[in-house]
């Protein structure tokens, strides 16, 4: 299993940011066999530059619930899955840091559509997920927001598992 994830935040990891967008597909190999998508309350300030990037403002966020709320799901989607994302250290660090403020570990095996995309993809000028998906005609619906870019990389994701040759990503 796989479980693909996208998330956006209030800024980089380090310090007291926090995750404003949440979403993940599950996905055995074949098909997504189940997702979840959510907007957090963030319980901080979302700064302007982000929310001109992802368009998520303190506002649309303030009714939202806590990522303590949407734990569940995030624990029972990822379980017993690879955790996959484009720069996976990035969206994986932040979650890891949202269980550590529950006292909670949160330990996943990961694979990164960046570092799979460059060896069995390679010579493209640009492996960002922008710049990969329209270099492999992948159509991005909702760029910079969760559920639009981790639909892109399931599209991602199954490209490479059908192109690796190489026996690069784990086979359930």
């Amino acid at each position: 299993m796989y479980a693909i994830v996208d998330i956006e935040t209030t800024g980089g990891v380090k310090g007291p940011t926090r995750i404003t967008e949440i979403a993940i597909f599950r996905h055995d190999g074949q098909r997504v066999v189940d997702s979840f998508h959510s907007l957090i309350n963030p319980q901080t300030f979302i700064p302007p530059f982000i929310t001109r990037l992802t368009g998520i403002d303190n506002q649309m966020v303030q009714d939202a619930p806590t990522f303590e709320e949407i734990a569940d799901p995030v624990r029972r989607l990822t379980q017993d899955a690879w955790f996959v994302a484009h720069n996976v250290s990035f969206d994986y660090n932040f979650i890891k840091k949202e269980f550590q403020w529950l006292d909670e570990y949160f330990n996943r095996d990961q694979l990164c559509t960046v570092r799979l995309s460059r060896k069995i993809f390679p010579g493209y000028r640009s492996y960002s997920l922008g710049n990969i998906c329209q270099s492999l005609d992948i159509q991005i619906e909702d760029r910079h927001r969760a559920s639009g870019d981790a639909a892109a990389t399931v599209k991602l994701f199954e490209m490479l598992l059908r192109a690796d040759r190489l026996a690069l990503i784990p086979v359930n």
